[in-house]
Parts: structure tokens; C-alpha cells; sequence
């Protein structure tokens, strides 16, 4: 049985369905990337988090991100201590293997950006010193659409730290089905180890399958078909902004891991395919006409797929 295929069994006891997003997730955690969720309230985005980093093992937090929520009640901040004369810093709940942002984007601009040097640098600087994280270090943050009150939408910037956004939807009426059958009885405060999701990884073990899938093999013409696919993403009518270099980076990243997920030590074109759009679907800008006119980004990034002819 595969890291995978272990990994998925373990978040069962807890989470009903949501294969294709739980899979999205283990695979931005080979990639040592972090995920925003995306989803309605009550589709179990953060049973789904916490399912994940019980069985990741390791150290895991959780911050309720809200409109007065400050950076430092995040990262941490220092604190006079008179017995010794100066001050001492207080880590924040930051310092985790898994970090969960819950609703991320209740909280304003300058929190998130709090976020912004660990996720990029697996570290924090506070008064000039700076602080390292522990590793392997992922964010999964969860987010209501942004229509909903009391929402701020994140940064450019700060998406751009995210290596897929993952589209959370409602089940279908079979897995909604199985769903009530086996949570109405459960106790409405448990946790995912109360409902005996055990840990079958630990930081060690990811971080030694991060360095498997950062050694998988990119032959030589994909590079060259990923820089095709970013190129019409920056030349479509639809498209207001489109995908930088590092989205390039994160997209091959991404699919590298995807091949250790499924067995291989190489990279097929479908592997790259597959992860374009929660790749590439924050990092893009649809014009504001074509959002009038019902347009969206999934659909534009899907004709760019079908557009440009893959290397055999």
C-alpha cells in the first residue's frame, strides 16, 4: 500500500468522501507547498485539515482568523521579562508542522501578510531576529468565497504563496447520503483521534518523501510545453493577469510530486495536466467583462489546456 492509499485510509474514520480534495492536499504536502481551500460553510473543509495532520503527525495549530486578529497573535511577539532585564520572545501558534488558517479571509490585509515570510522562507523575523520554523512547515488555509459578509479577499501576493487552490463543493446525493448515516451519531465536539484517525506519517518520513519527489525526472521537452501553457495564460482576451515564472516553478513542482503519488519517478505530461488548474486558477486574473458575462477562470484555463498540443 502506498504513502497515499495509507494516508487517505487513515482520514476515512473522520471525513466521509472527498477523495479528489484530500488527494489534492497529500500531493501539496509532497510538494512541501501549502493549500487554500475554498468552499461554503459546512462542506468540512476544516474536518478535513485536521483529519490530514492527525495522521501526518507532528506538531499541529490552529488559528481562528477574524476582522481583529493581530499579526503578532500570530507569529508571536516578545515580552519584557524585568527578573532578567530584557525581552524574550513568545513563539506564536505559528511555530507547527501543520498550520491551519481557518477562514483566512476574515482577517485584514496586514495578518495575512503575517504569513507571508514563513510561507515563502520557513521562517519569521521579529525586532530583527530571525526565527525558524519547524519542518516540514504547511499552511492549510480555508476560505469562504469571497461574496460572503465579512470577508476581505487575500493579496495577490499572498495567494501566490499558495501552491493549489482546491475548489471544495457539496457532495452528491450518494456520498451526502452516506455522510448522515455515519456522522448523525457522533458526538459533535470530537476530534479526528476520537474518531480513530491515527498517525501513519511523521515529519521525518514527509520530509524524506518531499526529497524523493524533489529527485523525480523532468524530461527535457516539459519544461518547454509548461512555458507554452504559461505563455497563453498572459496572451488570452479572458485572462486580465497572467501566470508568472514562479507559477511555472510550482506547476512542475506540483507535478512531480503527483508522480511519486502514483508510483513513478517520472513526470508524464498528464501529470502536468492535471494539476493546472488548482496550480494556476489564484494565480490568474479573469477580466471583469468576461466575469460579467459568466465567465470563469476554471473554464478559461481548461481551453488553454485544450489548446496547446501536448509532447508526446
Amino acid at each position: 500500500m502506498g504513502w497515499i492509499e495509507e494516508m487517505r485510509g487513515a482520514v476515512a474514520h473522520a471525513v466521509v468522501g472527498m477523495e479528489d480534495e484530500l488527494r489534492a492536499c497529500l500531493v501539496a504536502a509532497l510538494a512541501e507547498g501549502h493549500c487554500l481551500l475554498e468552499g461554503p460553510p459546512g462542506v468540512a473543509k476544516t474536518l478535513l485539515v485536521r483529519s490530514i495532520a492527525a495522521a501526518l503527525g507532528g506538531r499541529y495549530s490552529r488559528i481562528q482568523f477574524t476582522p481583529d486578529l493581530m499579526p503578532s497573535d500570530v507569529t508571536g511577539t516578545g515580552i519584557y521579562r524585568p527578573d532578567k532585564g530584557q525581552f524574550e520572545f513568545k513563539p506564536g501558534p505559528i511555530f507547527a508542522n501543520v498550520l491551519l488558517c481557518d477562514e483566512i479571509n476574515r482577517a485584514p490585509a496586514k495578518t495575512q501578510a503575517a504569513l507571508l515570510e514563513a510561507m515563502q522562507e520557513g521562517a519569521i523575523t521579529i525586532d530583527g531576529e530571525r526565527h525558524e520554523l519547524p519542518r516540514p512547515f504547511l499552511v492549510f488555509a480555508t476560505q469562504n468565497p469571497i461574496e460572503h459578509e465579512g470577508t476581505y479577499p487575500l493579496p495577490e501576493a499572498q495567494l501566490d504563496r499558495f501552491l493549489f487552490k482546491v475548489l471544495v463543493g457539496y457532495p452528491d446525493a450518494e456520498v451526502e447520503a452516506r455522510l448522515l448515516q455515519d456522522v448523525h451519531a457522533r458526538q459533535s465536539t470530537a476530534s479526528p483521534t476520537d474518531l480513530g484517525v491515527q498517525a501513519v506519517c511523521s515529519p521525518d518520513c514527509l520530509a524524506e518523501l518531499s526529497a524523493e519527489a524533489r529527485s523525480i525526472d523532468v524530461r527535457e521537452d516539459l519544461p518547454a510545453y509548461v512555458v507554452q501553457l504559461l505563455n497563453a495564460t498572459r496572451s488570452h482576451a479572458a485572462l486580465q493577469v497572467g501566470a508568472s515564472p514562479r507559477a511555472g516553478v510550482m506547476l512542475l513542482r506540483a507535478a512531480k510530486a503527483l508522480a511519486l503519488a502514483e508510483g513513478r519517478a517520472y513526470v508524464l505530461p498528464d501529470d502536468i495536466k492535471r494539476v493546472f488548474l488548482p496550480a494556476l486558477r489564484h494565480r490568474v486574473l479573469l477580466e471583469p467583462a468576461e466575469e460579467v458575462e459568466g465567465g470563469s477562470t476554471d473554464a478559461v484555463l481548461r481551453s488553454i489546456l485544450d489548446s496547446i498540443e501536448v509532447p508526446r
